[in-house]
């Protein structure tokens, strides 16, 4: 982990001193691009007013699906066939929009957004609301000003005639805040379009630095979930600790979690217990992420679970952690037992060479464009996301969508001139890769 750590701030580094050493001048074909893009500004805010006004929580499937629907038209304009792809019933997910465009010149390339935000379906709508150069509302930046940036990019290659004879996929995904299960069947299209292209570029929010310079994102941490069940001698509190009794299950779930906390933490490994409960009587609804606990002071507790979060930036790292974890579960207490489960989510997208030369190749790009060169992202600093079910077949690269603060909150808003800014290193970019 040290030289994956290392290997990714001289690379990062260098990527930096590079661009700024050896930045070229836009081709006359790559300043109309440019020009095509900031022709269309206007626009495409008005775009993204629009799909922002749609609530279109995870849960909200009429709404994702109208918000795919915006993108489809948009989509259709520029060449692409397009589709929506349903989910099976029992995965009470919305589906995906798909769209493609097939020809034999340069990188096959796939684009990664999603129509989902975090909202619940229910909750107040935070409508779109501009004030000067910034703008908020839902999902303004995680993940519909993105979704934007791959429209406008594609809309002024399109309008340069640069997007004949290439292959391009976009897919939007429906459920990226909630991803639906089995992940083989809600990721599966995303996978075998990936395994079809040569490069995956993904439009979540473009992470600034302590400089406030925009980064890369080549690394990103698995999202795993984990779940402990302790048992205890159920009797009267009077007798805790001696030997008919033992300690209970409560004090076993503090000393497993206090041990995760002393023995497990390393760079880029976090693990989260999110709730607990303990008492003679516990309660878990999975679906709703509640439960309940009924104990009395004066009763030893028979029972505990806690509910938890895994994060791990390559396999190998996620194996010896969980080995590590079960191995500490495994020492219980006298007169107490435990189990730990896990359940894979969202699998890690290490930093690899190939990620490291596309972000090289978008670097350069921004820093011809007169938007500076890009550094890459400590991966600790990002959750989990759909690039990362695609990362282990192509080389990826994700945060090329829009600048903002407050994501997954009442007042998530966005910088209004990075939606410009991205379209237009994506432009470049893809120009590029297509050639």
């Amino acid at each position: 982990m040290r030289m994956t750590c290392l290997f990714v701030s001289l690379l990062a580094a260098g990527l930096m001193e590079s661009a700024a050493a050896q930045s070229l001048s836009l081709s006359p074909e790559e300043e109309r691009i440019v020009s095509l893009v900031k022709a269309n500004s206007s626009n495409a805010l008005a775009l993204l007013e629009k799909t922002v006004n749609i609530n279109s929580g995870t849960m909200n499937h009429k709404g994702v699906r109208e918000v795919g629907k915006v993108f489809r038209v948009e989509l259709g304009k520029l060449g692409f066939k397009t589709q929506w792809i349903d989910m099976p019933k029992e995965m009470q997910r919305a589906g995906h929009l798909v769209a493609t465009r097939e020809g034999k010149q340069g990188k096959r390339v796939l684009l990664i957004g999603h129509l989902d935000t975090v909202f619940e379906a229910n909750a107040p709508m935070q409508k779109w609301e501009r004030q000067g150069e910034r703008a908020s509302g839902q999902g303004v930046n995680d993940m519909k000003g993105g979704n934007v940036i791959i429209i406008e990019a594609l809309r002024a290659l399109h309008g340069a005639g640069a997007l004949d004879n290439t292959t391009v996929s976009v897919i939007f995904t429906g459920d990226e805040e909630n991803a639906g299960d089995p992940k083989e069947i809600s990721r599966g299209d995303m996978v075998n379009l990936a395994k079809r292209s040569d490069v995956a570029l993904a439009f979540e929010a473009t992470v600034l630095d302590e400089n406030g310079k925009a980064t890369g994102t080549i690394g990103r941490r698995s999202s795993t979930s984990w779940q402990l069940e302790v048992k205890g001698k159920q009797g009267h509190s009077s007798g805790i600790f001696n030997a008919d009794a033992g300690y209970g299950a409560v004090y076993e779930t503090a000393r497993i979690l206090d041990t995760f906390r002393q023995q497990l933490q390393e760079p880029n490994l976090t693990f989260n217990p999110g709730l607990v409960l303990g008492g003679t009587e516990v309660t878990y609804d999975g679906t709703a992420a509640k439960g309940t606990a009924f104990g009395k002071s004066n009763v030893i507790a028979n029972s505990a679970t806690v509910k938890g979060d895994l994060r791990f930036l390559t396999p190998e790292q996620g194996e010896s952690a969980r080995a590590r974890m079960r191995s500490i579960v495994a020492q219980n207490l006298p007169g107490s037992s435990a189990q730990i489960r896990f359940h894979d989510g969202y699998p890690p997208m290490a930093p690899t060479e190939g990620n490291l030369k596309v972000l090289q190749l978008y670097s350069k790009a921004s820093a011809d464009a007169g938007l500076g060169p890009i550094a890459a992202l400590p991966p600790g600093q990002r959750g989990a996301g759909d690039v990362q079910f695609v990362a282990p077949y192509v080389d990826s690269l994700d945060g090329l969508g829009a600048t903002g603060k407050g994501a997954h909150a009442p007042g998530e808003d966005l910088e209004v001139r990075s939606i410009e800014q991205g379209a237009i290193r994506t432009a470049v970019l893809l120009y590029r890769l297509t050639r």
